[in-house]
């Protein structure tokens, strides 16, 4: 192969397809319904990367999670009374799995996936509330848990619909070199990206890493993988130029490894 070839293979199968995690979606939202009267919650659905069709199979991302929210009536309750509440439901139906309060979320391991059980409150002023991060003053932070999807939806469709398998390249680049990123971060980050004299899965990968860095104040480690990446492509052009497509597809190898 080559380094296009390569590259669309790995956008191509990192595509989730296990039917095992919509059943267990389902599953989950019959469960919430059973559990919870409509005094007590008002909606629930998913969101985040699962909705945006790039969400990476396990074996491209070994924690990758079902981001589901759950909007309760707002009776004034203060954060910790919503997870409460959510971990008494898991703890009811999933009593043996692994089960971990992550704040501001309930995480709920299964074998085959995990969920980020996210409570939420409504306010038709501010929208969505959902409980802020335990290092954060504020109580409750506002949300759209969906908006990104269309900001994602159309850069997607500008971009000759390479975006989201660019997404997804680089995900599990992320993920395989010890999660430079966080995910939303970085596909927030890839969004922003411009993208000039790109026709190609290839293009578009070299021209993302050359404009994706750290922080000045990212740990070391971080800053050393984003390095690593950005050399392993110029070293990969190099042998492109020279006519070695072959050595090049194995040098991108180095930080995209084969799945075995």
């Amino acid at each position: 192969m080559t380094v296009q070839t390569y590259l669309d293979s790995i956008a191509k199968d990192a595509i989730l397809r296990d039917s095992t995690i919509t059943t267990s979606i389902n599953t989950l939202k019959s469960r919430l319904g059973y559990y919870f009267n409509t005094s007590t919650v008002n909606g629930h659905f998913i969101f985040g990367s699962n909705t945006r069709y790039t969400m990476l199979p396990r074996k491209y991302d070994s924690k990758s999670d079902v981001d589901y929210m759950v909007v309760f009536n707002n009776t004034g309750y203060q954060p910790q009374t919503y997870l409460n509440k959510l971990k008494s439901f898991v703890t009811t139906y999933y009593a043996s799995s692994e089960i971990a309060q992550s704040h501001p979320t309930i995480r709920l391991n299964l074998n085959h996936i995990t969920f980020e059980l996210v409570p939420a409150v409504y306010e038709a002023l501010y929208g969505y509330q959902i409980p802020a991060p335990s290092n954060n003053f504020e109580t409750w932070i506002n949300t759209d848990p969906n908006a990104f999807n269309t900001e994602l939806t159309i850069k997607n469709v500008d971009n000759y619909y390479l975006i989201k398998p660019l997404v997804r390249i680089l995900k599990y680049w992320n993920a395989n070199a010890g999660y430079v990123f966080e995910s939303y971060s970085l596909e927030r980050e890839i969004v922003k990206m411009n993208f000039f004299f790109c026709y190609n899965i290839k293009d578009y990968f070299y021209s993302a890493v050359e404009q994706i860095s750290c922080s000045y104040f990212s740990a070391q480690w971080k800053k050393n993988a984003v390095t690593k990446l950005k050399a392993t492509v110029v070293e990969a052009k190099k042998y492109e130029n020279d006519n070695m497509p072959y050595t090049a597809e194995s040098t991108i190898k180095k930080v995209l490894p084969d799945i075995l």
